[in-house]
């Protein structure tokens, strides 16, 4: 439960303060038996939300950390799913309470509650098809981080065009921050970076192969970039996202007072 509803409760006589004590007492961790302990203030303390990172996990933690956090706070990013951790999450929640991604890599469970709303934009890009789990991961996070998101996919500078026929939806929605996913070369986010006014993130992908396979070539052709942009870890799309959500949200505050 929010800090914003206990308190709100216990104006409006709905809760006895005994009970908003022990909420708020527990808002600096939840417990879930002895494998994890879900950090469910995060939000209020960083801006960033609490996230359960699947790979790695067994499927029955997954949902077991899930089904904690949603009770907490009402809503939950699960990233890097694989198709264990898909099938429980489906055989464990009402499907109306999942919201996926484009590919089932990522998802959102909660218990009806919407996500918060801030006016911040962000714009996610791909170079290829291949990256799409990467830059759904961090369309997910940013919209959980409260912000509208565009999704611009397969727009790599082996066919430059196909930016270029692109280019009309950034200027029309005018995102206060762009995301921009690539593998191979990882030339996508310089060009990106070259051609607008706002922070770039350039998320390098380990698609490819041979020399600087594995996202090695993409990370340090962005680190070397000539246009001025920030780079985060290789299919680092939890970051990249939240980064951007992040400047998106500080620039729609700004915004909100002029």
């Amino acid at each position: 439960m929010e800090l914003k509803n206990i308190l709100n409760k216990i104006k409006n006589n709905e809760m006895e303060p005994e009970v908003a004590e022990g909420h708020i007492r527990s808002m600096g961790y939840v417990p879930v038996s002895d494998i994890a302990k879900v950090d469910i203030f995060r939000r209020h303390r960083t801006g960033i939300m609490e996230a359960i990172l699947a790979e790695g996990k067994d499927p029955e933690d997954v949902v077991e950390i899930a089904k904690a956090q949603v009770a907490a706070t009402g809503r939950v990013l699960i990233t890097r799913l694989g198709i264990k951790h898909m099938e429980s999450l489906e055989s464990s929640f009402n499907p109306g309470n999942i919201e996926w991604s484009m590919h089932r890599t990522a998802a959102v469970v909660h218990d009806g509650t919407p996500s918060l709303r801030t006016g911040g934009l962000v714009a996610i890009i791909t170079a290829g098809t291949a990256d799409i789990d990467v830059a759904e991961e961090a369309r997910m996070v940013a919209h959980e981080m409260g912000c509208e998101t565009i999704a611009i996919y397969d727009v790599g500078v082996a066919g430059f065009h196909r930016l270029v026929g692109e280019m009309i939806k950034l200027q029309d929605h005018k995102p206060d921050a762009i995301v921009v996913a690539a593998g191979r070369e990882g030339t996508l986010p310089t060009v990106v970076s070259g051609l607008v006014d706002v922070p770039v993130i350039g998320v390098p992908v380990s698609t490819g192969y041979g020399a600087g396979a594995k996202g090695e070539a993409a990370l340090l052709s962005m680190l070397q970039s000539c246009s001025v942009l920030s780079v985060v870890n290789i299919d680092a799309g939890f970051v990249a996202g939240s980064f951007a959500a992040r400047i998106a949200n500080t620039v729609a505050k700004a915004r909100s007072r002029d």
